[in-house]
């Protein structure tokens, strides 16, 4: 008996599903197998450089990009779990540590901006116009609040750089607090308190719950910035995007990529400041 009509339609239309569902999927595949994950910062992120950075490295490459944004510290240790492709960070004595331990291959410069001491408009700890320890050991001498992001970031270990400035074992103060927490929400604690903190610029600018917050600290040689990129080792994890993250680091650090960073403003101000060539 021959089949009806409708069921030779209903056969053909499955095998049209199907084969449109094995294409979809072979195309997702193929997505996922030319993207790459990065480990970063939470300032880089909340600062919105990368919705404005990566959509250019996609054209240039054809490559996604997955940020995972992190603390530093989280960032560098996904790198030596092989949980990400490339690294881009802000603390240079642990980026050259990771580096040297063989978790990454080679570190390369990209861009730095600098920290500011944010703090309420009426200074109550008389800090603005100092140097940065100056500053901190104002702010524990008057017990004013003060919010520490804690959680392992390149900020959080310039802080406690700055912090040891004091002394060993010297006092922050009763107002001292850690979030545990990214920029963007330790800012709004300390716009929500009155409180000093400690912060990149280009989060700072990016920034619009600002209460009456302003910038009492900067200009001081301590309080730079400085940005690196490196691609996790495939030797340690032969799972990893080793050659498309390498073509993340090449560009991001030719005159491409790195006049893209130049050109990312808020209101006019640059946010980063790209020094690829700087030794």
């Amino acid at each position: 008996m021959k089949p009806r009509p409708q069921t030779r339609v209903a056969s053909t239309m499955g095998r049209r599903l199907a084969l449109a569902l094995l294409c979809g999927a072979a195309f997702a595949a193929t997505a996922q197998a030319q993207g790459i994950v990065m480990a970063s910062t939470t300032s880089t992120e909340q600062s919105g450089l990368f919705p404005y950075l990566l959509p250019e490295f996609k054209k240039a490459s054809g490559l996604d990009v997955k940020v995972v944004a992190v603390g530093t510290g989280q960032a560098i240790d996904m790198g030596r779990r092989g949980d990400a492709d490339v690294l881009f960070v802000h603390d240079q004595v642990a980026e050259e540590k990771v580096v040297a331990e063989g978790f990454a291959i080679k570190r390369f410069p990209v861009m730095y901006n600098d920290f500011v001491l944010i703090g309420p408009l009426a200074d109550p700890a008389k800090v603005k116009g100092a140097g940065i320890v100056d500053a901190l050991k104002k702010i524990a001498a008057s017990d004013a609040g003060f919010i520490s992001r804690g959680d392992k970031s390149g900020t959080h270990a310039a802080e406690l750089r700055f912090w040891k400035g004091l002394g060993e074992g010297a006092s922050k103060g009763a107002g001292y607090k850690e979030c545990g927490c990214g920029m963007g929400p330790a800012l709004n604690m300390a716009a929500s308190t009155g409180a000093y903190v400690l912060a990149d610029r280009g989060t700072w600018l990016s920034f619009k719950n600002r209460a009456d917050l302003a910038v009492l600290v900067e200009g001081d040689k301590a309080l730079f910035n400085q940005y690196g990129v490196m691609v996790v080792n495939p030797a340690k994890f032969p799972h990893v995007k080793a050659a498309e993250a390498q073509k993340f680091v090449d560009w991001v650090i030719s005159p491409a990529g790195q006049n893209v960073i130049a050109s990312y403003k808020i209101d006019g101000q640059q946010l980063f400041f790209p020094n690829a060539n700087s030794k």
